[in-house]
């Protein structure tokens, strides 16, 4: 399991190495705030050309540019009961995202809202749409911030007004639903070097978390975090469970130590993990699971299993946990 998951994160790393400009440019594009009418201005001339090329894609659309999502969502429910995804049309696309290897797009939805869209055409296919809901939601209910994760129907004809080619081919492949994650308009990637950093009991709490779902995609090279009216936000968890992505499951792959942990961009900076350990493995309970699992739409799965990510999660928080102490021996050796 371990050699899988440090080739998933090579097969992630390689088209951000490969993205270079564009990478920067795309992160730059989460600088762009509208609230209501009011515009604050980006902080450089390149990302005050792409705030304008967004809003100009949107009057292109049809859709004047103080409709951009405006709303704050930062509810953090302790429980999840019988929960469902929310569910949207597509109505625009609005600019592809061309950092990393699946090709994310911003797309207007029929709530009138922005996300985020993970397609389930994309090269790392549904599995890793089921990852982002199964831990995304499993965040949340920890009491992390997570943005809103919906169920975005896709019309295959949605394709036909787009130019480029290779997003249409990607949009025919998608037709259906696909994963929509609430756009958040002037968030900033977080960087270390910033001096915003969260607080040890905060950073460790996300290292547990990471190390429990196996998250190998939250490093310094790609954070994954963003920060939002100054809070912190956890992004992109595709590349988590990696365990299903496996040709066959190897027995007892639940209960892997996680070494990977010892990459985590928050090591650094984190407090005590078995305190972490504490304040959160007693709040994974089985109905919690079975909840955030309710969520998967049943057409992202092979099997149509649900009870696979239930039991998994179920052995992993199993004591002793291992991967506490892997993390906290990472930690100790910074």
């Amino acid at each position: 399991p371990q050699a899988f998951a440090k080739d998933l994160r090579r097969s992630l790393d390689l088209p951000r190495k490969q993205a270079g400009e564009a990478q920067q440019q795309a992160e730059l594009r989460r600088r762009i705030l509208v609230v209501g009418n009011d515009r604050v201005q980006p902080e450089t001339t390149l990302s005050r050309q792409l705030d304008q090329a967004v809003e100009a894609r949107l009057v292109e659309a049809g859709k004047p540019s103080h409709h951009v999502h405006a709303e704050l969502r930062i509810d953090r429910p302790e429980t999840l009961a019988g929960m469902q995804l929310r569910t949207v049309e597509a109505t625009r696309y609005v600019m592809p995202f061309r950092e990393g290897g699946s090709l994310p797009g911003l797309v207007e939805a029929s709530d009138d809202g922005l996300y985020v869209v993970k397609f389930r055409g994309a090269g790392q296919g549904p599995k890793a749409l089921v990852a982002e809901v199964v831990s995304g939601e499993l965040g949340r209910a920890l009491g992390f911030n997570v943005p809103e994760l919906v169920r975005i129907e896709l019309d295959p004809g949605f394709a036909n007004a787009e130019p480029d080619e290779e997003i249409q081919d990607l949009l025919k492949r998608s037709g259906g639903s696909n994963l929509g994650v609430d756009f958040l308009p002037g968030a900033l990637p977080f960087n270390p070097a910033a001096g915003s950093l969260p607080i040890a009991a905060l950073a460790a709490d996300i290292v547990w978390f990471d190390a429990f779902v196996t998250n190998v995609d939250r490093t310094a090279k790609n954070t994954n975090l963003l920060m939002w009216h100054h809070q912190l936000w956890l992004i992109d968890h595709g590349a988590s469970l990696y365990f299903h992505h496996a040709p066959a499951r190897t027995p007892g792959d639940e209960r892997t130590p996680f070494p990977l942990v010892a990459d985590h961009v928050l090591l650094p900076f984190a407090g005590s993990i078995p305190e972490a350990d504490g304040r959160l493995a007693p709040r994974v309970t089985p109905a919690l699971l079975a909840d955030v699992a309710s969520a998967i739409p049943r057409e992202w799965l092979d099997d149509g299993d649900v009870q696979t990510y239930v039991t998994y999660l179920e052995r992993r928080i199993a004591e002793p946990r291992e991967f506490v102490a892997e993390a906290e021996r990472a930690r100790e050796q910074r």
